[in-house]
């Protein structure tokens, strides 16, 4: 009597592989990403013009970008290499301790940068071209 086990196919195992090597720079990118939110309070609180304000603003989305797309990795990496090819697997690990830490700090992130798309950046009129 044999038993079938189904293998996970190739693109899977090459996908989890790439996650894991993203899911490595997480710390890093997060306390860049730390870094820029304090510069953007600092200046903030200094009362900045509003140029600088939009320059830090987009500095700190760029790196809350980074850190969300090292934290999905983490999480897809974290749920393991069959979740990439049966959802059953994937709903299974999110229910885990580690997914359930994994799926609240993605949560977190994309909440903070949608709050800073809101509201950290402030709205600075386009310039408007001098006709003849």
């Amino acid at each position: 009597m044999a038993f079938f086990r189904p293998r996970v196919s190739r693109e899977a195992e090459v996908r989890y592989h790439a996650d894991q090597e993203i899911s490595r720079s997480f710390p890093e990118l997060l306390d860049k990403a730390r870094q820029a939110e304090r510069t953007l309070r600092e200046l903030r609180a200094a009362s900045a013009d509003e140029i600088e304000l939009l320059a830090a603003g987009r500095a700190f989305d760029k790196a809350l970008t980074e850190a969300l797309r090292a934290a999905e990795a983490g999480q897809r990496a974290t749920f393991g290499v069959k979740a990439y090819d049966d959802r059953i697997a994937r709903r299974k690990a999110k229910a885990t301790p580690a997914g359930r830490e994994w799926t609240a700090e993605v949560d977190r992130l994309r909440t903070l940068r949608e709050e800073n798309r809101l509201w950290g950046m402030p709205r600075v009129p386009r310039p408007v071209p001098a006709t003849r």
